[in-house]
């Protein structure tokens, strides 16, 4: 299950929480939230931790050195040999939260056990339990009454509610969003109409930014360092043709938006987020290994000079 899962990896977390510089804010009979980058510090143990969370213990995540003509400075590397279940039924931020004045994007295994989004029908998937996890990416810590509403759509008792937060523009915010390399190119999948299932593992890197002035600027370089620097492998069964066919759609650049820094395409689009082209979201390499055929066929490049002028702004 991975809300259980996902659980057991937040009690390790609250045991290791001063060397991993989080915070913890309880209420008696209310749920559990961890900051991660709020008021705590958090750091880049606590954004691993966070986004190993999110994917609900089935992807390991670390950070590696990358190619510096692409980007300098550390990579987040991420691998699952669950791809769907951890991507997409867990990992991906399906679960727009909102509430008067606070808003979040959800995710997380929560969502799971909510199942209230379209994708769970497509990967037929959805779980009960006695307990649930979600991530948030917000700057505010989350009021009662919003843990109440996220408590009773996952069917659990509010003292068995777990949610960890950070805001982008923070240490671990930064690493869990950049860390949705995968994430990006399976729901890109998903939307081309490719049968997941044929995915058996994944493996992405994709550069960590630095720490932008505020969540506006760093939406835009998390976004840019996935659509202009991540390298995704997936490992893949069935036919070569069809690989062929949905390989050149799946890469950033196929996308008739992709092109300019996140920020200049968002602010293009008069800061609606929903009139961007939703097919832009997914990684700038993709390479796809048959896994019964034995060919491999790569699509998609980086463009450090787009990564530069991102980083730099």
């Amino acid at each position: 299950m991975l809300n259980l899962a996902a659980n057991a990896l937040c009690r390790r977390l609250l045991e290791d929480r001063d060397r991993l510089r989080v915070g913890v804010v309880r209420e008696p009979g209310g749920a559990t939230i961890i900051d991660c980058g709020i008021a705590a510090r958090g750091g880049l143990e606590a954004g691993r931790a966070l986004a190993e969370v999110c994917l609900a213990g089935l992807g390991q995540v670390n950070f590696v050195p990358g190619d510096p003509a692409v980007a300098a400075g550390p990579w987040v590397q991420v691998r699952t040999d669950a791809p769907v279940l951890a991507c997409m039924a867990s990992q991906y931020a399906g679960w727009a939260i909102q509430q008067e004045k606070f808003f979040a994007m959800g995710s997380g295994p929560m969502r799971a056990a909510a199942a209230k989004e379209p994708l769970f029908e497509k990967i037929n998937y959805r779980e009960q339990t006695n307990t649930a996890v979600g991530v948030l990416e917000t700057r505010k810590i989350p009021p009662k009454a919003v843990c109440q509403q996220v408590a009773q759509s996952c069917n659990v008792p509010l003292d068995r509610l777990t949610l960890l937060a950070a805001p982008t523009a923070s240490q671990a915010g930064g690493v869990q969003v950049v860390a949705r390399s995968v994430e990006t190119a399976l729901h890109k999948l998903l939307e081309l109409g490719f049968d997941l299932s044929r995915i058996d593992s994944g493996y992405g890197i994709a550069p960590l930014p630095p720490v932008a002035r505020n969540d506006l600027a760093a939406i835009g370089r998390t976004n840019d360092a996935v659509l202009y620097g991540a390298q995704v492998t997936l490992w893949v069964r069935g036919d070569d043709e069809s690989l062929e066919a949905i390989g050149p759609r799946v890469p950033s650049s196929a996308s008739a938006d992709s092109g300019a820094p996140f920020a200049e395409i968002f602010a293009r689009y008069g800061g609606d987020f929903y009139k961007i082209d939703p097919l832009l979201f997914s990684p700038a390499e993709v390479t796809l290994m048959n896994l019964d055929t034995g060919r491999t066929f790569r699509y998609g490049a980086t463009r450090p000079d787009l990564l530069a002028r991102s980083f730099q702004d």
